[in-house]
């Protein structure tokens, strides 16, 4: 090889290396930004990003845009920290008909469902969620090839199966029963070994409290908090005498209120704060928006939840809504739908620390669009402080799941999850329904 072609390759693969290095640097300019923190808004901000991280956040008057800085106006728009959905499942798309989803598809979930939910979380704005019941190797597969990046997707906290009593018949892959405290350790050792991020438990009243206790105490061994279902009194009451780390949901019943003894142990658990708060995922808004959805169906058309579906499977979903007032899943939801402002409210006054999750994946409700729907419906219809809701997606989220040093927050030296949209987010919050702009981990994906 002559020694000016040798000298053209490395000036060229140097080139090459120069420019990567130069749009590694991106510099996000002119937003009002919204850092996590719940304090007032920066106007006319600037975030400069290195590779994968903040490097630096300040305003234009006191901040300097690197030469080298790949520049993305943010002008008029709010910027925020990428959102967190704490309660989705990746293994379902809203489709109406679980049992028939649970037999026909399991083949599909790994290569298909699983990622097709997760990058549609991500075009949605939502960077993290927490993905609660699925078949384990699936959930550890998929969680695996997002961190390495083989496949686009919010970064998943995966919890593989529900551990309860006794599983549903047919859903053996991705509910564990219980048969003893014995058996309960093993289930959560196996789970915990396989690198789950988080336990799910269900139906856990219907365990004894020796189980119970096993395993939750198993759990905690392994650093692994606990999420438990809220629906009955009884799972709460127990939940909180044996510790578990978050609820999730406002009960299956059209109970207009929770109990009075139910209350007082929450307002004692809140008093501890050598234990941290108490959180609560409330998913209300699968329920709240039913009879709208039902009556005005035309959302349903969106194409925003068709990414990553054969045609095949986006015809079977459509199919199985076709008469949304025939649902049996919903048939209830009327008597239900007046109940969750006044128990979203109970929790509030009892001093419970709220998590945006949204169910997603139940029938009817997609990816693409149950985050913004849940913080939509928290602000515009129970009246919660949209900072309060924000921070609820973006910093709480976080810190429950331990990763607070890493993201949830806009701040020097976390990873650059990021989100913009056109407008200003606190005043209007569903504009987050379309979201302008998707940074994770450094990389633009919209």
């Amino acid at each position: 090889m002559k020694k000016s072609t040798l000298l053209w390759i490395v000036l060229l693969a140097f080139s090459h290396t120069i420019l990567a290095q130069e749009n590694s640097v991106k510099a996000l300019v002119g937003g009002t930004l919204i850092d996590g923190f719940g304090s007032d808004p920066i106007k006319n901000s600037v975030i400069i990003i290195e590779g994968e991280r903040i490097k630096a956040v300040g305003t234009v008057e006191t901040l300097e845009v690197p030469a080298n800085a790949e520049i993305i106006s943010t002008e008029g728009m709010s910027v925020l920290p990428g959102l967190w959905d704490m309660h989705v499942h990746t293994m379902i798309n809203g489709h109406a008909n679980y049992s028939y989803w649970d037999k026909t598809y399991p083949p599909l979930f790994e290569d298909v469902i699983m990622p097709s939910s997760a990058h549609q979380l991500l075009m949605a704005g939502v960077t993290s969620a927490r993905d609660l019941g699925a078949p384990l190797k699936e959930s550890i597969s998929v969680r695996d090839r997002i961190n390495n990046g083989e496949i686009p997707g919010a970064t998943l906290y995966v919890s593989g199966p529900f551990i309860q009593h006794k599983p549903y018949p047919g859903t053996e892959d991705f509910r564990w029963g219980v048969t003893s405290p014995e058996d309960g350790r093993k289930k959560i050792r196996k789970l915990a070994n396989a690198g789950v991020d988080v336990i799910k438990l269900i139906d856990h009243d219907q365990m004894t409290m020796d189980e119970l206790t096993v395993v939750v105490d198993e759990a905690h061994k392994h650093n692994l908090k606990v999420v438990a279902h809220g629906h009955r009194p009884e799972e709460i009451r127990r939940g909180l005498k044996v510790g578990v780390d978050c609820f999730e949901h406002t009960g299956l019943s059209s109970a207009p209120q929770y109990p009075d003894d139910v209350m007082e142990m929450i307002k004692e658990r809140t008093a501890q704060m050598n234990k941290g708060p108490l959180f609560w995922c409330p998913t209300v808004e699968g329920l709240y928006n039913y009879e709208y959805t039902r009556d005005n169906p035309e959302k349903l058309d969106s194409d925003s939840w068709h990414l990553g579906l054969p045609d095949s499977i986006i015809t079977d979903i459509k199919n199985s809504f076709k008469h949304p007032d025939r649902l049996p899943y919903f048939q209830l939801t009327p008597s239900r739908k007046p109940t969750l402002q006044t128990k979203i409210q109970q929790l509030l006054d009892a001093g419970v620390v709220l998590l945006i999750g949204t169910d997603s994946g139940i029938p009817m409700k997609f990816h693409s669009q149950s985050t913004w729907n849940e913080l939509d419906v928290w602000v515009n219809e129970f009246g919660i402080d949209p900072m309060y809701a924000i921070r609820s997606a973006t910093y709480w989220p976080a810190l429950w799941t331990g990763v607070a040093d890493e993201v949830g927050t806009i701040t020097p030296g976390k990873y650059a999850d990021i989100i913009a949209v056109d407008g200003d987010v606190l005043r209007y919050i569903s504009l987050l329904q379309d979201v302008d702009m998707v940074i994770k981990h450094g990389k633009r994906y919209k």
